[in-house]
């Protein structure tokens, strides 16, 4: 059973973490609706984060909460995950079902270029490592979402219906 798991949802605290906040999301959304994005430099780098409350190398995102619009959403958490400022306005690159974290959450995946960083980030409760990477040089320890995300952004593979 674990080995259907990709290898970030087999640690069994990001999993009763993850089940937990979106038990929660149940009651206060009626579907859960989130935005990433691949954040690029002017230097072609993309920008990744380290969460403190589950394994692996992201893209920044969160949820979409009542009353805010995706492009907010994806304002909001690039700002709060990693001091980011658009350059060039975000393009949705496609909609995934996230089935992995519950029957009902959806993904909203954007690419956003010319991102400029208006200070390092500084980690906190929430992350605990910021920074650009050249794609030739990615983390160890990237999640496998992640790391498909980019290669369908490269244009290396169609992009998928499940994220």
């Amino acid at each position: 059973m674990d080995s259907d798991r990709p290898p970030e949802m087999r640690n069994l605290w990001a999993r009763l973490f993850t089940r937990a906040i979106h038990t929660y999301f149940a009651y206060a959304r009626g579907m859960t609706l989130g935005v990433r994005a691949a954040c690029f430099d002017t230097e072609g780098r993309v920008f990744l984060v380290r969460h403190s409350y589950v394994p692996g190398w992201h893209m920044p995102g969160g949820g979409v909460e009542r009353h805010e619009t995706a492009p907010q959403a994806l304002a909001k958490e690039m700002r709060e995950e990693g001091n980011l400022l658009f350059g060039d306005a975000p393009k949705l690159f496609h909609v995934y079902f996230n089935r992995q974290t519950s029957k009902r959450d959806h993904v909203l995946f954007y690419i956003c270029r010319n991102v400029r960083q208006s200070a390092p980030k500084v980690a906190d409760r929430e992350i605990v490592e910021a920074r650009f990477f050249a794609l030739d040089d990615l983390p160890p320890g990237m999640t496998s979402a992640t790391r498909r995300r980019l290669e369908e952004v490269a244009g290396n593979t169609p992009p998928a219906d499940f994220w």
